[in-house]
Parts: C-alpha cells; sequence; structure tokens
C-alpha cells in the first residue's frame, strides 16, 4: 500500500494511555483524528485537551467492541486504522474476560473494515510483546518470528486456574493471530493491508483522564508503585516511552515498505531499580539500593532492530523517560 501521509485517522479506545498520545501524535502531524469512546462521558476530556484542532478531531462513540458491527459506522471515509482497544490487566479469573474483548474487537474492527471501510489503506493493530515471548528455561533474545504459543496452552489447559500473566498474553496472542488470519483470508477483498506494533511495558507521562496515581494503568501503576512504595524496585523486563510507541504508530503508516510487518517497539531490557537510577538529582522519590540492577539477568531480551531499520524510531533514553514522568506526577500533585 502506498504510504499514508494525510487524511482521517480511525483511532479505536482513543482515550486509553497509549491511544492518547497516538491521537496527540497524529493531530501534530497534520492527520484528522476519528477517536472512538465507549462512552460521551469518557470523551469528554478528550475534546478539551484536543480543542485546539477544532473540527479535524471528533469522538465516536462505540459502546461494546464485541458487538457485530460495533465498528460498522465508525469505519466510514477513514484513510487508516489504529487499532488500541484491549482490555490490559492481571486481574481477571474467566480468561474470558480478557480473550473475548481482545479477539472480538480485533475481528470486528477488521469485519467493519471489509465491508464498509472503502476508502482504508492500513490497519495497525496494538499487540504486544505478551504475543512473541514464552518464558525460557534459559537467558533468549525473542524476535518478530516467535509466538507466544506457551501462554495460549497454559489457559486452554487450566482455564480459570492458568496464571494472571498467561490470560492476559494469550489474549494477545490470539487477537494478534486473528488480524493476520483474518487479512489473508480475505486479502483478495480488501484494498488495505496490516501493521502489528509489539511494545512491551509502557511508561512515560500521562495525558489521558486519570482520576488519581492508583486509577493509573497497569504499567503506569507499576511505576508509581516502584517510585511511592518500600520494596517495590523488585524485578525487571522490558520497556518503551509511551511517546515512542504512539509516534511509531504514524510511523507505520507513513513507511510504505512497513504494511505486512510485525514489528516489536522496545527500548531495551531493564531493572526497576534501574527506573529509581535514572532519576534526576532532584527527585524527591525513594532511591532505593542505586547500582543494584546493572548485575541482573534478563531471561527474556527482545531485538528491535527492525523498529529502527523501518520505522527510523529514535527512542528516548530512561533518563528523559524517568525526569518526564516524575515531572508529570508532581504536576498533578502526586
Amino acid at each position: 500500500m502506498p504510504a499514508i501521509t494525510s487524511g482521517k485517522v480511525l483511532v479505536s479506545g482513543a482515550n486509553g494511555f497509549i491511544a492518547v498520545w497516538v491521537v496527540r501524535s497524529l493531530l501534530e502531524q497534520g492527520y484528522s483524528v476519528r477517536g472512538t469512546v465507549r462512552s460521551a462521558d469518557k470523551g469528554k476530556h478528550l475534546k478539551e485537551v484536543f480543542a485546539s484542532y477544532g473540527d479535524k478531531f471528533e469522538v465516536v462513540e462505540v459502546p461494546d467492541i464485541t458487538l457485530e458491527g460495533a465498528f460498522d459506522e465508525a469505519v466510514k471515509g477513514v484513510d487508516a486504522i489504529e487499532h488500541t482497544a484491549s482490555p490490559f490487566h492481571f486481574k481477571a479469573e474467566d480468561p474470558a474476560e480478557l480473550l473475548e474483548p481482545a479477539v472480538k474487537g480485533t475481528v470486528g474492527i477488521l469485519e467493519s473494515a471489509r465491508k464498509h471501510g472503502t476508502s482504508v489503506k492500513r490497519v495497525i493493530i496494538t499487540s504486544s510483546v505478551a504475543a512473541v515471548l514464552s518464558v525460557p528455561s534459559s537467558p533468549q533474545v525473542f524476535t518478530e518470528a516467535d509466538w507466544n504459543d506457551q501462554a495460549v496452552k497454559e489457559v486452554e489447559e487450566k482455564g480459570r486456574e492458568a496464571s494472571n500473566a498467561a490470560k492476559y498474553r494469550a489474549s494477545k496472542t490470539l487477537a494478534e493471530r486473528a488480524a493476520w488470519d483474518f487479512h489473508s483470508k480475505h486479502k483478495a477483498e480488501v484494498a488495505w493491508d496490516v501493521v502489528a506494533l509489539n511494545p512491551p511495558m509502557v511508561f512515560g507521562p500521562i495525558i489521558h483522564e486519570v482520576s488519581s496515581p492508583h486509577a493509573q494503568n497497569t504499567s503506569s501503576q507499576t511505576m508509581y508503585d516502584v517510585f511511592t512504595k518500600e520494596g517495590s524496585a523488585v524485578g525487571s523486563g522490558s520497556w518503551v516511552d509511551v511517546r515512542d510507541i504512539a509516534l511509531a504508530q504514524v510511523l507505520g503508516l507513513q513507511k510504505e515498505e512497513a504494511g505486512g510487518e510485525r514489528i516489536i517497539i522496545s527500548a531495551g531490557a531493564f531493572s526497576f531499580q534501574d527506573l529509581l537510577d535514572a532519576a534526576p538529582p532532584s527527585s524527591k522519590h525513594q532511591k532505593g539500593t542505586p547500582g543494584a540492577g546493572k548485575d541482573a539477568v534478563h531471561q527474556i531480551r527482545f531485538n528491535a532492530e527492525k523498529s529502527v531499520r523501518l520505522l527510523g524510531l529514535n527512542y528516548h533514553t530512561m533518563a528523559e523517560t524517568v525526569a518526564d514522568t516524575l515531572e508529570d506526577w508532581e504536576k498533578k500533585g502526586w
């Protein structure tokens, strides 16, 4: 498909942590944006944040993304789709709480695009490295060729007794696989291609509506706990700045060669102590045990070379992300 450098983009779940930054990045680069929210109330904050863009930004309601035809009206007249709406938490008892909205929402928006998205040229799916990794027996570097069949198998075998991590990871794996399968099946019928972006833990400043630090999205809450709760700086993972995954969504439209690609978006591996060590000297937050993270053994790493080569992505440093996030908390009185 040709590069999409202008026009209108549909962003699903536009009031989410990542999605609001996607909307902002698109608007800043001259696109018009139609954002979906579950209710009019959830769209009020968005309208206030992006009021200066006038009619280049609009909000539409999609109350239940699992319903057939939920996105039929929303996809009409847009040139591209950024599908970000999918639950992310580790509290589901029944795996269906995560699997159904993840899979049905993804297939539903693609089906709506097939039937009614006559001007759509590209659909970008916000997947996750949760759909890439498996728990290895020794340190491993994962690439876009890897799939998390391990989590899917655990959920199939254990159901409600599966781990919360497996339930979430299975939802992302099955949803992304469903997207690729759908496009493969209907490729001859549609004028659009698919791109999947796979980020790890996402940190950074917040511009979506949050009533308190304890009402944040999962990854932001995790970072907040590290800085405010004694003994929380334990563990490790991989990370990316929210502004970088948002920019990747825009670059994914602008780079013709991104079509049909699966792309890991990751700034690298980290320990939670690394977050504390990256705080500026002026920070009032706890410091943990400085330097303790340097010896962390990372069982899981991700090769994000494709994001640099294909998208030209230039990642924020951890020091930049931490400083900007702490400043954001202070402005909010947190």
